[in-house]
């Protein structure tokens, strides 16, 4: 039976809202229908976005592949990770394995693409805007994007650090500010590209508009673990 393997811990919350996403999106009937998955869950992989900004602090790159060739000897056959900005080091982790890593910021551009989104706004780490992932994606996918500013960039890592991270509420004045200011843009959808951000919209009641990435791995996890997808899934953009 094909299993999943998980990086996890980056962030825990995260980590745990992926697992509930997949169970909840997958299409069972019995406990014996859902897939298989082992989850690593290692907290103490060091920070991805202080890493990127600052090379003097300590990589997660090592660790990582640690976890990865660990979950292949225990025969899973694809491995996840519920951290948009871990993918900065996606080509690292791939090449240290023989099966696919899921890449969660394709998958994202590629579902834009496919629900017909022509600009959509992101809402990412600093690390992850600063390496350019979904920007690349984007434009790879033929789309269009919009950026926050530097005042609304700080809400976001706000959100992330010192909201979701920290356990606390979020600051729904912050991001109802930023998602504002990405709409006067003129993007057509706002794109949740952290896996904290994911936290906010499943406990806060967002509005149409947004699609949040940690959706997009959940729903590519259990298609490429030969699952189905319940139908109430088939759109992940709610009008």
């Amino acid at each position: 039976m094909n299993s999943l393997g998980v990086i996890g811990g980056l962030g825990p919350m995260a980590t745990a809202y992926l697992l509930e996403l997949i169970t909840d999106m997958t299409d069972a009937r019995t406990d014996q229908e859902h897939l298989d998955a082992i989850i690593f869950n290692r907290p103490s992989v060091p920070d991805r976005t202080a890493y990127i900004l600052d090379h003097t602090k300590p990589s997660p790159v090592p660790p990582m592949i640690d976890i990865a060739q660990k979950l292949e000897a225990l025969g899973v056959c694809a491995l996840a990770t519920p951290c948009v900005t871990a993918h900065s080091f996606h080509d690292e982790l791939q090449s240290s394995v023989h099966i696919p890593f899921i890449h969660m910021v394709r998958e994202t551009a590629a579902y834009l693409k496919e629900a017909g989104c022509k600009k959509p706004g992101i809402m990412a780490t600093t690390g992850t805007v600063h390496m350019g992932l979904f920007q690349t994606a984007l434009t790879e996918a033929g789309l269009s994007y919009v950026l926050p500013n530097d005042e609304m960039q700080q809400n976001v890592m706000s959100l992330i650090y010192d909201c979701v991270k920290a356990g606390e509420p979020a600051d729904m004045v912050k991001f109802r500010a930023v998602s504002d200011a990405l709409r006067a843009d003129g993007c057509d959808a706002i794109m949740l590209g952290c896996t904290e951000l994911s936290i906010i919209k499943r406990d806060n009641e967002l509005g149409p508009g947004y699609l949040d990435a940690l959706e997009v791995l959940a729903r590519a996890c259990i298609l490429a673990c030969g699952k189905k997808l319940k139908p109430k899934y088939s759109s992940l953009i709610q009008q």
